[in-house]
């Protein structure tokens, strides 16, 4: 039998961010894909958006990991050169009743650690973006945008410096504690066993079941995953917009917002569409309720200027009854396993704070 190190089950942007603070510690690290690459499912398939940490919940694993991990990524990204902006967000209210919940959510911003947050007038926000229409707006300085793949290549590529290696095409099918060490049985073309002292889950979607393929872990802390899909539409206008626009937050959702891409094209979503498979087709149907919500804060947005674009599925592990969740970062001490870590739950912000996660779990490895 093979033996290695550590074992991150998953390559996508949290379980490659884990993986390079493990390599660079100077541990010994094989990361398995059942996929063909890195990042093909949640990593490959969100608004690449670098959160500020505005609406999580104070003292959250969520606000504190997205907070710190925004400052470790913008550095990050000066320091490999990967592409970003730091272009702000506006989150805009267009009525009295959105107007008077901005002072709240600024509170709840800088209780959180959220920096620089200001209160503008409807005409200071239209200074900023002449096509908007609100009443106020909160400005958020430190939210931007960045290319998620050539991020996730830089990881990549950092693993395999030093010393770290990808197995693509190779699903995890069971796992075991023997002899003091965590047996791995994986499968595709090339099967193998391999012996690991710490074996990191870092499996996104599909992370509560491969949870349970882990003999010794107790199925009661193996959360039930739920599929929340996003939708997302493009504009075959020119969106006259240079930073991200958000509306205040509705009961159940933060609406539809407008983000833009590296190219400075909009795209408008994520919804939320409760699905009980994987399936990512947009329906082209579903536009017809984002027109009326854009119109909201941008009244020229053409007729017929929506199309579908693409869909992701939040790894959720709440029902739909739930409002919010938090991610769930588990060790020896939760459920009983020596040398095996879970991280279930990682939704947005999992991008901005993959590098805050990844420093976790090295903590948790050292003590």
């Amino acid at each position: 039998m093979d033996s290695v190190d550590c074992v991150v089950v998953g390559a996508g942007v949290v379980g490659l961010a884990v993986a390079r603070q493990l390599a660079k510690a100077g541990r010994e690290v094989i990361v398995l894909e059942a996929a063909e690459g890195i990042g093909t499912v949640t990593s490959s398939r969100n608004s690449e958006v670098i959160h500020a940490g505005i609406y999580y919940k104070a003292g959250s694993l969520m606000a504190r990991f997205c907070v710190a991990g925004k400052r470790l990524l913008y550095r990050y990204c000066d320091e490999h050169g990967v592409p970003y902006r730091n272009c702000g967000k506006l989150i805009v209210a267009t009525n009295p009743a959105e107007t008077e919940k901005l002072q709240g959510i600024r509170a709840h911003a800088e209780a959180n650690g959220v920096e620089g947050m200001r209160l503008l007038s409807g005409s200071e926000a239209r200074t900023m973006e002449p096509a908007l229409a609100c009443e106020a707006a909160l400005l958020s300085p430190s939210t931007g945008i960045l290319d998620s793949h050539a991020y996730m290549l830089s990881l990549r590529g950092e693993i395999e410096d030093a010393g770290g290696a990808l197995a693509f095409h190779t699903p995890l099918l069971r796992a075991k504690v023997a002899g003091g060490v965590i047996e791995v049985e994986t499968g595709g073309e090339q099967p193998m066993t391999l012996a690991c002292r710490l074996l990191v889950n870092a499996a996104g979607l599909n992370a509560p079941d491969v949870a349970r393929l882990i003999d010794g872990m107790p199925p009661s802390l193996a959360p039930t995953p739920y599929l929340a899909k996003g939708n997302y539409f493009s504009c075959n206008a020119r969106a006259p917009f240079t930073r991200l626009i958000y509306p205040v937050p509705e009961p159940g959702g933060l609406g539809v917002h407008l983000t833009l891409d590296m190219a400075g094209q909009a795209r408008f979503g994520p919804d939320v569409e409760w699905i009980d498979t994987i399936d990512y087709a947009v329906d082209p149907a579903r536009a017809e309720r984002f027109y009326p919500a854009i119109r909201k804060y941008w009244p020229a947005l053409p007729d017929g200027a929506l199309m579908p674009s693409y869909s992701g599925i939040r790894p959720k592990i709440v029902p739909p009854a739930v409002a919010s969740q938090d991610f769930v970062v588990q060790g020896p001490r939760d459920h009983g396993v020596d040398g095996l870590i879970n991280l279930f739950g990682i939704e947005s912000p999992g991008l901005t704070s993959s590098l805050a996660i990844a420093a976790h779990v090295g903590e948790l490895t050292e003590s």
